[in-house]
C-alpha cells in the first residue's frame, strides 16, 4: 500500500509548514526558486525542440517533453517550492487534521507569489542573455505560448486537472523507491507524459510566458492572453493537486493509516 509514502508526504508537508511560520521571507524565496528550476527546463525544452520545429519534425514535441524533465530532477535535489506539489501535500495533512485550511490557503497564495516572481526574475535573466532574440531561435517557444493563450477556457481546465494529477504522481512514486535511479527515471517518465499529452501546468506557462512577453517579439503574447490562461490552468491544477491526489489518497488508504494508528 502507499501508507509509507503517504506518511513522507505528510512529513514533507509539516516541514514546510514550519518554515513558513518561521520565515514567510524564506518560503517566498523556495518558491521563487522553484519556477527558476522550472524555467531552466522550460529553456532547455524549447532551444531542442526549436532545432526540430525549425524542420517540422514530428519529434519536435518528444524531445521537447524529454529534456523538460530536468526541471523536476533540479527541484527534487536542488530544492524549491512548488505551488502546484503543495496542492497535494498540503490538502493531504490538513485532511489529516495536521493543518489548518486557513493556513493551508494561506501558504498556497505565498507559493503561488514566489514562483510568479522567481518566473518574472528568471525571465530578465534570459532576455539578458540575447539567447533567444533571434526568430531562428524562438519559434517554437513563441508558437506554443501563443496557442495557450487561445485554447477554450473549459479545455484548459481539464488540461490543468490532469496536468497536476501526473506532476503529483511524478513526485509520489518516487517516494516508496529506494534508488535515485530509480526514482529519477520515474519522475521523468511522469513529466513526459504530461508535456506529450498537451496538459497545461500553470508554473511551466507562466516561465513560458515571462520570457516570450521580454521578447519583444510581434509574434508574442499578450499579457490579457497570459491571463486568460492561468486562471482556469491554475484552478484546474488546484482541483488535481487537492482533489485527485490529496482528498483520493486520504479517501483509499484511510483504513490502512487508522489501523497503523491504533
Amino acid at each position: 500500500m502507499e501508507v509509507q509514502a503517504l506518511k513522507e508526504v505528510e512529513k514533507l508537508a509539516l516541514k514546510k509548514q514550519r518554515l513558513f511560520t518561521h520565515s514567510k521571507t524564506r518560503y517566498l524565496a523556495r518558491a521563487a526558486l522553484a519556477s527558476m528550476f522550472i524555467g531552466f527546463g522550460v529553456i532547455v525544452a524549447f532551444r531542442t525542440g526549436n532545432f526540430f520545429y525549425l524542420e517540422q519534425s514530428p519529434f519536435t514535441y518528444p524531445i521537447a517533453a524529454i529534456t523538460f524533465g530536468a526541471a523536476i530532477i533540479l527541484i527534487a535535489y536542488g530544492g524549491g517550492d512548488l505551488f502546484t506539489g503543495n496542492t497535494f501535500y498540503y490538502t493531504y495533512a490538513a485532511l489529516r487534521k495536521k493543518m489548518a485550511w486557513p493556513q493551508v490557503a494561506n501558504m498556497w497564495f505565498f507559493s503561488y507569489a514566489g514562483n510568479l516572481i522567481g518566473a518574472i526574475i528568471f525571465a530578465f535573466l534570459i532576455y539578458t542573455t540575447g539567447l533567444f532574440n533571434d526568430p531562428s531561435v524562438n519559434g517554437f517557444l513563441l508558437s506554443v505560448a501563443e496557442k495557450k493563450t487561445h485554447a477554450p477556457v473549459l479545455e484548459l481546465f481539464f488540461r490543468g486537472i490532469l496536468c497536476n494529477w501526473l506532476v503529483c504522481m511524478a513526485f509520489f512514486v518516487p517516494m516508496s523507491l529506494k534508488s535515485d535511479g530509480a526514482k529519477i527515471f520515474a519522475m521523468m517518465l511522469f513529466v513526459f507524459c504530461f508535456f506529450i499529452s498537451g496538459y497545461e501546468h500553470s508554473i511551466a506557462n507562466m516561465c513560458t510566458f515571462a520570457i516570450s512577453l521580454v521578447l519583444n517579439s510581434p509574434d508574442s503574447v499578450s499579457f490579457s492572453g497570459v491571463v486568460y490562461n492561468l486562471i482556469p490552468v491554475t484552478i484546474g491544477n488546484l482541483i488535481g493537486g487537492a482533489l485527485m491526489m490529496g482528498w483520493m489518497y486520504h479517501y483509499a488508504n484511510k483504513p490502512f493509516l487508522e489501523d497503523e494508528e491504533a
